[in-house]
């Protein structure tokens, strides 16, 4: 998902929420994505080759090589049936009422599943119903920047490509494995405390508490190239973004601090702060009916999650995107994105399904140009697949690697290479002006 860091900007993608086909398939048309013609390897020590040990070969089977024994700074992810989507990539959250898993306060904490890991937003958004009893217990956040009382409760309309999550701004400590965070705002979707403004709902979509209520998603967890959720509130009151609610059915938009805006909890680590990886393995061209893989934390901080000497980096601008080149157009809003589950674009050439993913009779090698913002990397020539959606998702697979989504000419500047990009990868997210080795970020690699 690709969430909106300024007004009318790129926005984390639920797109395609009655999904119903699918794709698989490298650049090759293999499903193997260990090599291609830009003439590096994208596949992680730890995925065996094609027919060698642990590979599931085309039987849909969930036979994963088993990711490396690690250290204290890795996750579980998975990619399974669960919700009846695909490309839906989960881990768990625990959340807590402030200090009380320090003080192992009885009631005050609960582990949410399902939360959809999204390197296209900032922040964690947890939907009210996945913590009914909890959320009474979270701390309001108040004092924002134009509030004259400085006590009136905060809320938030994140926008996203799809539409948007409203609800109240939280603080909360947050565990990822064996990683905490404590303290930091959070979203709380849904929860009914404050009307929805007009100028929130203008921005069109729909509520996407809603849609994730449906798809069985209990949240989001944004872990993208940025601390906070929205650079431009933080000098300018943006209509349908932070608001101050000084009663039920009134909430004024406002200026924000960076402290009180909504956070990505890697950058509240104690350590392993400075960004993440996502390491999926590979996906045979008919899909998968589940992937397992990490959510490494860090980078270049641990033996387990160095940036490798040949990474392809990617420099992104401040509001964590860069340009595609597709068949002769320029998408200046673009972003690797694993919280969309397609490949996301517009070609009225491809067929499409009554849901908007593409339906090619065959499956279709393409290739577009990434263009990283820094001015000084060469344009990197990416090949991808789109395979006939209906066709793939007939087999109830969760795992493909070649969807591919039409986007709507409201976001006809927009390419967002979502969850098919990272199967067979190591997908680096450097949070800020981190700096790794010789290079400093906001940037992706893989």
């Amino acid at each position: 998902m690709n969430a909106l860091k300024r007004t009318l900007c790129l926005a984390t993608a639920i797109a395609g929420i009655a999904l119903s086909a699918c794709g698989g398939g490298g650049g090759n048309g293999s499903g193997n994505q260990g090599g291609n013609s830009i003439g590096w390897n994208a596949t992680p020590d730890w995925i065996p080759p094609p027919g060698g040990t642990g590979s599931s070969g085309n039987s849909g089977n969930s036979g994963n090589p088993t990711p490396p024994a690690t250290g204290d700074n890795t996750v579980a992810v998975r990619v399974d049936t669960s919700t009846g989507t695909v490309n839906r990539l989960f881990a768990a959250v625990t959340v807590c009422a402030p200090g009380a898993q320090a003080a192992q306060g009885a009631g005050q904490c609960v582990t949410v599943d399902r939360m959809l890991v999204d390197t296209g937003s900032t922040g964690v958004r947890i939907a009210s119903r996945a913590i009914p009893t909890l959320a009474p217990l979270l701390l309001t956040q108040a004092g924002a920047v134009d509030d004259p009382v400085g006590s009136a409760p905060i809320a938030e309309c994140m926008p996203f490509a799809s539409g948007f999550t409203w609800g109240s701004v939280k603080r909360a400590d947050l565990t990822i494995g064996s990683k905490s965070a404590s303290n930091i705002p959070i979203q709380l979707i849904s929860d009914g405390a404050f009307s929805t403004p007009d100028d929130c709902i203008a921005h069109g979509g729909g509520d996407l508490g809603a849609a994730l209520d449906a798809m069985g998603v209990n949240g989001i967890l944004g872990i993208d190239n940025f601390t906070s959720d929205s650079a431009d509130a933080l000098t300018t009151a943006i209509p349908g973004n932070y608001y101050y609610c000084p009663s039920q059915n009134r909430c004024i938009s406002t200026r924000m601090q960076a402290s009180q805006e909504v956070m990505n909890p890697v950058a509240g680590f104690a350590r392993d702060n400075n960004g993440t990886i996502i390491r999926l393995p590979a996906v045979p061209a008919a899909g998968q009916a589940t992937v397992t893989g990490l959510l490494v934390f860090g980078i270049g901080t641990q033996p387990n999650n160095a940036l490798p000497a040949n990474a392809t980096v990617v420099t992104v601008d401040k509001y964590g995107m860069f340009t595609t080149q597709y068949q002769g157009r320029v998408f200046n809003r673009s972003a690797i994105d694993s919280g969309t589950m397609s490949y996301a674009f517009p070609d009225s050439t491809i067929p499409v399904s009554a849901t908007g993913l593409y339906t090619p009779t065959a499956t279709l090698n393409l290739t577009a140009t990434i263009d990283p913002t820094n001015g000084k990397s060469a344009p990197l020539q990416m090949p991808f697949s789109v395979g006939n959606a209906a066709r793939l998702m007939a087999n109830g697979y969760a795992a493909f690697d070649n969807i591919g989504q039409y986007f709507t000419s409201s976001h006809n500047n927009m390419f967002l290479w979502g969850l098919p990009f990272f199967y067979g990868r190591d997908v680096y997210t450097v949070i800020g002006n981190a700096k790794v080795g010789n290079q400093t970020g906001p940037f992706v690699a893989f």
